[in-house]
């Protein structure tokens, strides 16, 4: 067999592990704090073919970390074995050792890594580590798959704020509503379990001040089982219009609901909602609206890494405008709204520049696409 052949051969096996870590990570996504879920697989090849003799994902909450885990269930099989990270290994002390060090103190021979990590700690210092050590590194197996999944994380490191996902329900003409009407089902049954399920992975769910009066929302995850996976509520409400009597505002106590007000709303207005539970974020007015990109600097700063937009129009322009959008997910009904219907302000023709196609996928009789734009 030539070295080329060899190449090709370990190449194929560098990316079938890579992407089975990949999906180990994806059992912990949104579970992990500040950190992103991260996997690490540990294989050796004892002459009959590589097998895996070690597991680590972040644990829920964010610690310990994947490699450490890892390392730990494979013992001293990881002694001359491949470990596939699917981050950068951590390079900075705090209590525990760096996770760069873990590796190669348990004498592992080859490490295979997908994301490189932004964050100044670690950037190029964990792989510089390994290989000051003599382990040989290969960088960037499925990156991009793997940044996707950590794409929060990484652009809270990279850009300093929350990662934004706009999603949109459109209907066969292209609205997002009846005036007047409040909540209208534009998707099936199916679509909106899926909506479910992103807003589950998503640390905060956000929409502007109309859409909460319009619609009354709860924003909250309703699927059996991931009831407690609700995401924080933010409602961009300068003058802090919200009613006392709201469904977002009678829930606060039971999941947390942020109001972005600007400093001179009414002290009693805002007392009243504070007693119901309602915490407000300290926010900035430019152009006569919320200034986003200091409230997503805040959130972030808060520990918030990902923020789902949900509406409505106005909303959903502000943060076209202000280029704060990472990711936008269309989804397609079948139903058609008619005249009195609320146009969106997006749709597939218009999607913004940078952005590329990522899924289209069809959810019983809906279309869901959806496209992103790199860290």
């Amino acid at each position: 067999m030539s070295a080329q052949t060899d190449s090709a051969a370990q190449d194929a096996i560098d990316r079938r592990f890579m992407a089975a870590a990949i999906r180990l990570s994806r059992s912990h996504d949104g579970l992990t704090s500040t950190n992103p879920s991260v996997a690490t697989l540990i294989v050796r090849d004892d002459g009959t073919g590589p097998v895996i003799v070690g597991r680590g994902v972040t644990a829920i909450g964010g610690r310990p970390h994947a490699e450490t885990q890892a390392l730990d269930e494979a013992g001293q099989l990881s002694r001359d074995a491949t470990a596939y990270v699917t981050l950068e290994p951590c390079a900075h002390h705090g209590r525990t050792p760096p996770c760069a060090n873990a590796l190669v103190a348990a004498g592992v021979t080859r490490v295979v890594g997908a994301a490189s990590d932004p964050d100044p700690r670690v950037s190029s210092k964990g792989y510089a580590i390994l290989r000051a050590a003599g382990i040989a590194v290969v960088e960037n197996v499925l990156a991009q798959e793997a940044a996707d999944l950590m794409a929060a994380y990484l652009i809270r490191s990279a850009k300093k704020r929350a990662e934004v996902t706009l999603k949109l329900a459109l209907s066969r003409d292209g609205m997002i509503g009846r005036k007047g009407a409040g909540q209208v089902a534009i998707t099936g049954e199916i679509a909106r379990r899926q909506v479910q399920l992103m807003r589950a992975r998503s640390d905060a769910i956000l929409v502007g001040i109309g859409t909460a009066l319009a619609d009354d929302p709860l924003l909250t995850v309703r699927l059996p089982g991931l009831e407690a996976r609700s995401p924080t509520r933010i409602v961009l409400d300068r003058q802090c219009r919200l009613p006392l009597s709201s469904k977002l505002v009678t829930t606060a106590h039971q999941v947390p609901l942020f109001v972005a007000a600007c400093p001179e709303v009414d002290p009693a207005r805002k007392a009243a909602l504070e007693k119901a539970g309602v915490k407000f974020l300290a926010t900035e007015t430019f152009d006569g609206r919320v200034a986003l990109p200091e409230l997503l600097e805040d959130l972030a700063g808060q520990g918030i890494s990902s923020v789902m937009v949900e509406g409505g129009a106005d909303t959903v322009r502000a943060f076209i405008e202000d280029g704060l959008v990472d990711r936008i997910v269309l989804f397609r009904g079948d139903v058609e709204i008619g005249a009195d219907g609320i146009a969106s302000p997006l749709d597939e023709t218009n999607i913004p520049a940078g952005f590329v196609l990522k899924r289209d996928e069809k959810f019983g009789n809906d279309r869901c696409v959806e496209w992103t734009r790199g860290v």
